[in-house]
């Protein structure tokens, strides 16, 4: 039997203000526990809790950029239940009224086998809610710790349609919700500190069924190798159940890393179960048409409006362009760095030349540094500057592209940040590219004279032998020569 995988998402994202959402106490990270809860967090007799108007400024920031609609009128409600670290005895969360209603996200799917698509899906819902606090289970000998820092901490809960068909494809939206966030200056998106945690629901179906099937959540996903992890093993769980002759129960599941598994958390609970009423503390929350223009006149171009301005203005191609808009500080290296080196090139490079040598450097050699040095682009040591240096001083011919890597390495490691670093170095260096054509010639005929046997394979129809010769004309310069000059007159003598 052929099955089909359905998956919805829900994503809690922590706000990016300062305080939490109904009380001044500190939102920071890493603080010893209980330091930050308050007594409005706490709930203690007398306390009323009073709304973060930046959280609501992130929440309509949010559904401006996926196209939703942001609710007039929204309701906060008690969401009751029972836990240890849940010091109210309910969490205040929006139920029937979300602030966001809506809205569409597109993004890339890259299968393992198979060619990338683009994959629109529908979003139910975003709405504004505080956290619980945390559970601490390690170092208390039997025992579990509370700490309630995180109590009341801002969150917008991301939640998806059941539209999503693969792991890559949840993947490959959590990533793109994740850039988004970050983008927009919503959320610093750090998965380890909790700031950006996924829950996916997962079912499967027989192929070409309507109904759907039961679903598992997988709770507090952080990291996209877990998430595809769990979601596999779950989806082969749940099918391997059925077709044994058993059913699949709706519960809340945890994914295990070290046992690479999913197992039984609880038992889902239905909105019933929640006794959700509305907050006799909380006016509703009124949004005005005004206050909706405000924030839309402070959105930064977004992350699809700039992949189609790289493409049309910039001419690169479809892929550069969505690699290089994963993230807002990568974007904005990219675009710098670009102007830097059509600018320095001018007259010696056409732009769209310029556009995408430095996307070849950007998606190479800079990535390939930040990857191994584990930091992130806004942390270079090369800045976008000195890499629109480095690729004018390749476009306009005074080094080629081996020697670049050179000039490269060396502003990396060194403690040069002045912009004009890679003409400084080949300076020093003695890097500059031999374009004399007399000095290459003569060269060359000496690279002939003591290579006669590539000479004589090369004119017996060896396309090999003449590589080779190229290779020892640029050993001969000391990989100064202009290769494509060497290209040519090799050629050119050979064909003589």
């Amino acid at each position: 039997m052929q099955w089909e995988v359905v998956i919805g998402f829900e994503t809690h994202t922590q706000l990016s203000t300062d305080s939490k959402i109904f009380s001044p106490a500190s939102t920071a990270f890493g603080a010893e526990p209980n330091t930050q809860a308050s007594v409005i967090d706490l709930a203690l007799p007398g306390v009323l809790p009073v709304l973060n108007r930046g959280a609501v400024e992130r929440a309509i920031r949010f559904g401006l950029a996926i196209g939703a609609k942001i609710a007039p009128r929204s309701i906060f409600a008690r969401k009751n239940y029972f836990y240890p670290d849940l010091p109210k005895g309910y969490q205040i969360s929006q139920y029937e009224i979300p602030v966001v209603q809506g809205g569409t996200m597109s993004f890339v799917v890259t299968p393992k086998n198979g060619e990338p698509y683009t994959k629109t899906i529908n979003l139910t819902r975003a709405h504004l809610e505080e956290d619980a606090g945390k559970s601490l289970h390690e170092d208390y000998q039997g025992m579990s710790g509370i700490d309630l820092n995180r109590a009341g901490t801002p969150l917008l809960e991301i939640v998806t349609e059941p539209e999503l068909r693969s792991s890559a494809e949840a993947v490959a939206y959590a990533k793109a919700l994740h850039s988004l966030v970050t983008w927009l200056g919503i959320c610093d998106g750090n998965m380890q500190e909790g700031s950006f945690r996924c829950d996916a629901n997962v079912s499967v179906r027989p192929l070409g069924q309507k109904e759907f099937g039961t679903r598992c959540e997988i709770k507090n996903l952080n990291s996209f190798r877990f998430l595809q992890a769990a979601i596999d093993y779950e989806v082969r769980r749940q099918i391997e159940l059925i077709e044994d002759g058993g059913r699949v129960v709706q519960e809340t599941r945890l994914y295990d890393p070290d046992r690479d598994e999913t197992r039984s958390m609880r038992s889902k609970e239905d909105a019933m179960d929640y006794r959700y009423f509305p907050d006799p503390d909380l006016l509703p929350l009124e949004i005005t048409p005004d206050w909706i223009e405000q924030i839309k006149a402070t959105l930064p171009e977004l992350p699809g409006a700039m992949r189609e301005r790289f493409v049309r203005d910039f001419g690169l191609p479809e892929y550069d362009a969505q690699t290089l808009t994963a993230s807002a500080s990568l974007a904005a290296y990219y675009e710098a760095a670009a102007r830097a080196a059509l600018a320095d090139a001018a007259g010696k490079a056409e732009a769209p030349a310029a556009y995408k040598a430095t996307s070849n450097w950007v998606m190479g050699e800079v990535s390939a540094a930040l990857n191994e040095h584990g930091i992130d682009v806004a942390a270079a040591p090369v800045s976008a500057a000195q890499l629109g240096r480095l690729v004018a001083r390749v476009l306009d011919g005074t080094i080629n592209q081996k020697t670049a890597k050179e000039v490269f390495a060396a502003i990396w490691s060194g403690d040069d940040r002045d912009a004009a670093a890679a003409d400084t170095i080949i300076d020093a260096r003695g890097l500059k590219q031999i374009s004399d054509t007399g000095a290459i010639e003569k060269l060359i005929d000496e690279v002939l004279a003591a290579n006669q046997k590539s000479v004589d394979e090369f004119r017996a129809g060896k396309e090999k032998a003449f590589n080779a010769l190229v290779g020892q004309a640029m050993k001969a310069t000391k990989g100064k020569a202009n290769p494509a000059q060497v290209n040519e007159i090799l050629k050119r003598k050979l064909a003589g």
